[in-house]
């Protein structure tokens, strides 16, 4: 990635903005809301956390967890998603953005069911997630279609950017965990927020506190 903090932005031009969701837009793991229903909370708890540290593939971490959610009814995304509370500055941050013209997009190992009412709510029409699989309202715990894991949010942002028009030097993407590592690498400018030890070493620049701190960083700032 290249060294964008010596190197202030000098032009007006579009960057795109890519942003994972659980505890980086939000404050929670949806996984863990969904698994407090399920009854399995301590154990899912223990494998987010192990996958995010990078200890345990991504993937396959995923299906472990999602198991545990069998014989959820569907309406439970509705309570979850009233219970999601917005990073503090999340709000702030999309709506700078919007103003400069900067589009923004959200790509997230949690789940489409969440992740597309939560990106409407904030004018983004951008978003990649996994989906959950059910049969008459009833959770199968089963993923439905392929993992968003790390290589799959890469090529998100790589596909958000050509849709866009934009040059992948002219993106950013945010993110916490170790499945962030491949989109930050790939991105211009990777930031590392609130993020892991492993995520902040590999990382471009880290920011702790609010999501719209990040707005300080070079590639935010326009010259003039």
């Amino acid at each position: 990635m290249p060294d964008a903090l010596s190197t202030p932005a000098t032009s007006a031009a579009p960057r795109l903005v890519v942003m994972d969701v659980d505890s980086t837009l939000i404050t929670a793991e949806v996984i863990e809301l969904l698994a407090a229903r399920a009854g399995s909370l301590d154990a899912v708890a223990d494998i987010t956390d192990r996958a995010m540290r990078g200890e345990i593939d991504f993937a396959a971490s995923l299906h472990q967890r999602v198991a545990t959610l069998a014989g959820l009814s569907t309406s439970v995304f509705g309570d979850v998603l009233a219970e999601v509370e917005l990073t503090p500055g999340a709000v702030e941050l999309v709506a700078e953005l919007d103003a400069r013209g900067w589009p923004v997009a959200l790509v997230s190992g949690g789940f489409v069911e969440v992740v597309e009412p939560l990106a409407a709510s904030l004018g983004i029409t951008r978003f990649r997630a996994n989906g959950l699989e059910a049969h008459d309202g009833v959770l199968t715990g089963q993923v439905r279609g392929p993992v968003i894991d790390r290589a799959a949010k890469a090529i998100a942002l790589r596909e958000f950017a050509a849709e866009a028009g934009i040059p992948l030097e002219q993106t950013i993407a945010i993110g916490d965990g170790a499945n962030d590592l491949d989109m930050l690498d790939q991105a211009g400018f990777g930031i590392a927020f609130n993020a892991k030890p492993l995520v902040c070493g590999q990382a471009d620049a880290v920011v702790r506190g609010r999501l719209d701190d990040v707005l300080a960083l070079a590639p935010f700032t326009l010259a003039g």
